[in-house]
């Protein structure tokens, strides 16, 4: 696929409003009406600017296709948005993984209002599970064609991995206690956890009986059930050397072939790091390729 040089192409910025009144702002690649529509979920403390939705779009706008890139409500670490006319604060370290459904509802009906026949969801990272979870809780399936996952991984594993599990129990230990004292947005002491995340997100990103783990390569006998429950199609492309992953891509990828019930293809880009740095032409091309197939 060649690389896309055009440095006038078309950028537009766009206000979502969801269906629960929040304000989210993103950038609109592209014709403002088109057939295609791919909206881009980010990952964990990302944006916009953040390279996969910053510098994919390039690659997958043509003339019957557009790429919408906004923030959801995870973006950078402490985050000020608008509920109505309140004030309210989310970012990673304050977010509720459930509200993925409504940010991603808004997205996809900004799509809708521009005319989109076909839209696509391409999770990054921690945006994998929200789209999954996404999927898993809509009603319509006409609403969405296909997803596409770049770099689905467990965080729950992936912290596992880096920090320990004596680490991650203690941390556990304090969340819980924290929640049962009604404080679950109060951050964790930094001599607990290395990042600033409230207790109930920490619970929801490295507790294995959350709902947010749902890739469980790393328990064997817990079922996945959002991403078992999802029926559009499903492409997954996974980094050959992803810095954040406790077992070879190849092995997370047979996982996924194994415990997902839909049509599922999977990829694994060689030499490839978590955020698909200078590979962004061969993902692209894996995924017009795949989207063509539908």
């Amino acid at each position: 696929m060649k690389r896309n040089t055009n440095k006038t192409q078309a950028c537009h910025v766009i206000e979502i409003v969801t269906p629960k009144k929040v304000l989210l702002n993103g950038l609109w690649f592209g014709s403002r009406r088109t057939r295609d529509v791919f909206i881009v979920i980010h990952g964990l403390t990302n944006s916009v600017f953040s390279r996969v939705p910053r510098e994919l779009p390039a690659h997958l706008v043509d003339k019957n296709t557009a790429v919408l890139s906004f923030n959801n409500r995870g973006h950078g670490i402490v985050s000020g948005f608008k509920k109505g006319n309140r004030p309210m604060i989310a970012g990673s370290a304050h977010e509720i993984f459930t509200d993925c459904v409504d940010d991603i509802r808004g997205a996809v009906n900004v799509a809708r209002r521009m005319g989109a026949k076909n839209i696509y969801l391409i999770g990054h990272s921690t945006g994998c599970q929200k789209s999954v979870f996404y999927a898993s809780r809509m009603k319509k399936r006409a609403l969405v064609k296909g997803i596409i996952l770049l770099a689905p991984i467990s965080d729950y594993s992936a912290e596992m991995h880096l920090q320990g599990k004596g680490k991650i129990a203690r941390a556990a230990k304090a969340a819980r206690a924290l929640v049962r004292k009604g404080k679950k947005h109060q951050l964790l002491p930094s001599h607990l956890w290395p990042d600033h995340i409230d207790a109930q997100r920490f619970l929801s990103l490295y507790t294995p009986d959350s709902k947010e783990e749902m890739f469980t390569y790393a328990q064997p006998k817990k079922i996945p059930r959002p991403l078992q429950s999802v029926k559009l199609p499903i492409l997954a492309i996974f980094a050959g050397v992803d810095e954040f992953a406790d077992r070879p891509a190849i092995d997370i990828a047979e996982w996924f072939e194994r415990n997902t019930e839909a049509n599922l293809e999977t990829l694994v880009v060689p030499r490839a790091t978590h955020s698909f740095h200078g590979k962004e032409v061969d993902v692209a091309f894996a995924i017009k390729n795949w989207m063509r197939q539908l």
